[in-house]
């Protein structure tokens, strides 16, 4: 079975649902999107790095779309949005590829 890019998925959920929730003005919208990426990258992380790794990479994700809000109020709304989604995808880089 193929790998999942987890490392694009979760960066992608993150810009992607800051970026829906933006243009559509629907905060929830964005939340969905945010949650779904999340959701598929969870389930990849666990499946190929395990369920402690799984967790850990699940709580930084989280912790990226909560600390991007007071980082905007330092570098603005899209370079917080990048910031979190690069550190979460090393991170999620970093933990598969040691699996691998």
């Amino acid at each position: 079975m193929s790998k999942v890019p987890t490392a694009a998925v979760a960066a992608g959920g993150l810009v992607g649902g800051y970026a829906i929730a933006r243009w559509t003005k629907k905060r929830p919208l964005g939340g969905v999107a945010l949650a779904a990426a999340g959701s598929v990258a969870a389930y990849e992380w666990n499946r190929q790095a395990g369920p402690r790794a799984a967790t850990a990479l699940t709580t930084a994700y989280v912790a990226a779309f909560a600390g991007s809000h007071p980082l905007a109020k330092k570098l603005g709304a899209w370079p917080a949005v990048f910031t979190v989604a690069g550190t979460a995808a090393a991170a999620s880089w970093a933990v598969t590829r040691r699996a691998a």
